[in-house]
């Protein structure tokens, strides 16, 4: 058995085998955000009519909308809306699919909080086990889409934010908000990156 110098020099060079393994083995299971059809769902935030007049590039937060809904239904990806006060703020935008009977037979809740996480939208990904990689795109970015992303992450889920799907009235509002979605954890993406990946 080596004593002194020599035994911490033996301690040291058999431990670093097995430090090199774990870092290994954690590199291995860090999550990097990749997306698969079977686990991944789409989340459409609050898209309304009466939201549009006001909100920064909305044609193109619509637009993206409208390809990501396609994306869904191609690939068979469920996909979730809700509405923010819908007797205020009016219907969710038909234009979010490329047809009225997309739009018809997506389930969309009515709610009053911000985040679309409500008692309604999480039994209802509940029976969803399988899908922990949300996609999402909405308004407004720093309200609804930002607390919606903090719920998915603290849950432990992947989020992926759809930046060119996503928006505020004011730009700074939406800057301000990738940057913390992205600082807590969530992948900012694009539509056309999230589409090739699935």
């Amino acid at each position: 058995m080596p004593t002194g110098a020599a035994r911490l020099y033996h301690v040291s060079a058999t431990a670093k085998p097995t430090r090199m393994a774990s870092a290994a083995a954690n590199t291995a299971r860090r999550a990097v955000g990749k997306l698969s059809p079977p686990t991944s769902c789409m989340l459409l935030c609050d898209i309304q009519e009466r939201f549009s007049p006001v909100i920064y590039k909305n044609e193109t937060v619509v637009q993206t909308a409208q390809f990501m809904t396609s994306v869904a239904k191609a690939l068979d990806i469920p996909v979730v809306g809700t509405q923010q006060y819908t007797k205020v703020f009016g219907p969710t935008v038909a234009g979010c699919f490329a047809n009225a009977t997309d739009l018809e037979s997506t389930p969309i809740f009515e709610k009053k909080l911000f985040s679309m996480l409500t008692p309604e939208v999480t039994a209802h990904l509940s029976a969803m086990e399988e899908r922990n990689s949300f996609l999402l795109f909405g308004i407004e970015a720093h309200v609804c889409v930002q607390q919606t992303a903090l719920d998915l992450l603290e849950l432990g889920h992947d989020v992926h934010v759809i930046v060119d799907g996503v928006s505020s009235q004011q730009p700074i509002d939406r800057d301000i908000a990738l940057q913390r979605m992205a600082g807590a954890g969530a992948y900012l993406t694009t539509a056309q990156s999230a589409a090739f990946m699935l």
